[in-house]
Formats: C-alpha cells, sequence, structure tokens
C-alpha cells in the first residue's frame, strides 16, 4: 500500500537574483508571472527568458478561455522549462503549458488526450495558501458548464518548488488572510481524509501549528506583525501542500466551486466560506473518528475544550477577516439546490475523499446555514 511521496524538489533562496542564478534562467525558458511581479523582482535581472504577463489574458482565477488564448499564443515556440512566478492563479496554468499537444482545456480536463509532459516546470509561489507548488492538480473554471473543474495526473507534477520569502512579504493583508486560511484549509481536510496516514499527519500538524500560531500573534500584535513571521506561512502553504498531495483535498473545496465559478469569489475566500461548516458536520455526524485527533490540535493551540474548537477556531478566524452570509455575494435562495446538484455532479473527485459521506441533504443543510 502506498503511503507517501514528495515527488517535487523544494529549494529555498533569499532573493530572486539568487534563484535566477541558481537555475541559470535564460533562453528557452519560458516565465509566466504578473507584471507586477516582473517588474518589481525580475526586471533589473536582464534575463533572456520569454515573458507572458497572466494580465494580457484576463483577470481573475484561470478559465478555459483565458488558458487557451495562452497556450494559442504559444504555439510553433519550443521551450525546455515553463517557470510559473505568481499565486494560485499562474500555478495553476503553468502546470497545463507543460502537457505535449495541449490546444483545448476542457480536453484536458476531460482527459479526452493522452498526458505527455515534455518541458521541466518550475513553480515560485507568491502568495501562502496554494501549496499546489508541490501538487499534482490544477483547477480552472469552464464556463460552459458554470463551474470549476480539477485536473490531478503526475504528469502535473512540478520539478521544482523554489520558496523566497521576499516575493510574499508585500501581500496585501486580505490576500494573506485568505491565501493562508485556504492552506490552513488543505492542513486539516488532509488529516481527516480516508488516505490520511502518520507520515501525511506530520506535515498537515506542523502547517496547522505555524498558520494558527501565527495568526495568535498577529491578533496580538496587529496586522504588520504578519511581514515579521511571513515564512512561517510559506512554509506552512508548503507543509500542506506536501499533506494534501498525497491525500488530496475534500467537500470543503467541493462546496466551494460553485461559488466561485457563479459570483467569482476568489478560491481561498470561497473555501473559507464553507470551512467551519463543513467540519460542524463532520463533527456531528461521526465524533469518535479522526476528527477528535484534529480537535485536540486545534483546541491546544486555541487554548479551549474540545466541545467548543469550532466556534473558538470561527472567533479568531472572523477576527482577521469576517465572513459575511451567501447572499451578500449574489447567490440565490433556489441555487441552494442546484448548487448542491452541480457539487454531486461534477466534484466526486472531492466528495469521496470526505471525512464521512454527505448526503444530498447534508449538503444543502451547510449552504442553508450559510445563506
Amino acid at each position: 500500500m502506498k503511503l507517501f511521496q514528495v515527488r517535487t524538489q523544494v529549494c529555498k533562496f533569499n532573493d530572486c537574483k539568487e534563484f535566477a542564478e541558481f537555475f541559470n534562467i535564460g533562453e528557452g525558458d519560458f516565465i509566466l508571472t504578473s507584471e507586477s511581479t516582473y517588474k518589481s523582482f525580475m526586471s533589473s535581472l536582464n534575463l533572456k527568458a520569454d515573458v507572458m504577463f497572466k494580465g494580457k489574458y484576463g483577470q481573475g482565477e484561470p478559465s478555459d478561455e483565458m488558458i487557451n488564448l495562452i497556450i494559442k499564443d504559444m504555439e510553433g515556440k519550443k521551450y525546455k522549462r515553463i517557470i510559473a512566478i505568481g499565486g494560485g492563479t499562474i500555478i495553476d496554468i503553468a502546470k497545463l503549458l507543460v502537457i505535449k499537444n495541449a490546444k483545448n482545456t476542457l480536453d484536458l480536463f476531460e482527459k479526452r488526450i493522452p498526458f505527455v509532459k515534455d518541458k521541466e516546470l518550475i513553480i515560485v509561489p507568491t502568495t501562502c495558501g496554494a501549496g499546489s507548488e508541490v501538487s499534482n492538480i490544477s483547477i480552472a473554471e469552464i464556463k460552459e458548464k458554470n463551474t470549476k473543474m480539477g485536473l490531478a495526473v503526475d504528469e502535473l507534477f512540478p520539478d521544482y518548488a523554489v520558496l523566497i520569502s521576499e516575493l510574499v512579504k508585500g501581500l496585501p493583508y486580505k490576500f494573506f488572510v485568505t491565501s493562508s486560511i485556504d492552506a490552513l484549509i488543505h492542513a486539516i481536510e488532509s488529516f481527516v481524509s480516508p488516505k490520511s496516514n502518520t507520515y501525511t499527519e506530520l506535515f498537515s500538524v506542523k502547517a496547522i501549528e505555524l498558520i494558527l500560531n501565527g495568526y495568535v500573534k498577529i491578533l496580538e500584535k496587529g496586522k504588520e506583525y504578519r511581514t515579521e513571521i511571513i515564512e512561517d506561512f510559506l512554509l506552512a502553504s508548503n507543509y500542506a501542500g506536501i499533506a494534501f498531495s498525497n491525500t488530496g483535498t475534500g467537500p470543503v473545496h467541493a462546496l466551494s466551486y460553485p461559488l466561485g465559478g457563479i459570483y467569482h469569489v476568489t478560491h481561498g475566500e470561497a473555501n473559507y466560506q464553507m470551512f467551519v461548516e463543513v467540519f460542524k458536520t463532520y463533527n456531528k455526524k461521526h465524533p469518535e473518528g479522526k476528527i477528535k485527533d484534529i480537535n485536540k490540535v486545534l483546541a491546544s493551540i486555541l487554548g479551549c475544550n474540545t466541545d467548543v474548537v469550532y466556534e473558538e477556531l470561527t472567533v479568531v478566524l472572523d477576527k482577521l477577516l469576517s465572513r459575511k452570509p451567501l447572499k451578500e455575494y449574489g447567490m440565490k435562495a433556489e441555487e441552494i439546490e442546484t448548487f448542491t446538484d452541480s457539487v454531486i455532479a461534477s466534484q466526486q473527485r472531492l466528495l469521496v475523499n470526505s471525512y464521512v459521506p454527505l448526503s444530498r441533504e447534508d449538503i444543502i443543510g451547510i449552504y442553508k446555514n450559510l445563506y
């Protein structure tokens, strides 16, 4: 029985200059990034690589339309390496660019073409949440289906994950919170996954400790204190990524996808909306399983009893960034059922990884409580 693997080599550098020199970035390399990141950290290095700015192809999270345009503009060019310097959107797009003869995004996500990797992939995250620098997962909005789809194949594993703390120090507060909560969710969903084991639990628990202890310090010392401990969050995101790349994520992500796909709520924020309510449902349905162990971990950090752990967790998270009812995003009451049916129809990859099976009524109940 396979338990654990880390397919990606993890590197850490003080700055982008050190990174570029180590990898000898130049001709034959393709860099996908944002214009602001490139101007702030890379332009002075005068690299001879080809550079593409994601913003040219649209704003927001990755969609099939955006990815198809990028693929089209790369036609006829040969590259040895794809280098992604950015957040989850840029990383998810870059993973697809290593597949030989990729022409259409939907064909990839519906696995209608053979997966042959013909380029090396280097990922440099600029947020502290995705963790996808060490995972084989890419997520995109599929416009015609009005939802997000996930693709998980081994060919998408990055060859290198590169951690550079200077890239995340300037992350705006809201993005810091939503991205790091996403990392927290990755770690906790991984811990209660049916595929969880003693190896993945090591990474999950360490990520949870770093993130929650960091949150407590930020609430004590103020928002700006995050820049002093940002490396802890960068490492925690990576640890959580290692955990979920082995176990997968689950219903928190599944239930968030219709909200993100239809109302364009960012990935981290959409997950944040679903997180505690899903785990309250788990706790109610099966309190004596693995959730009992994670409740003890959370309670120890939060300094509370396990029977009120999710109430206390909600207090901490809402102090960092308050949540709002789903209807304030524009969601309509009748969409509670259509969202539920969409999740059941298109997110089985995630639902089968649930701590306990969630019925249609369970999912409706979660949405109703959040509406």
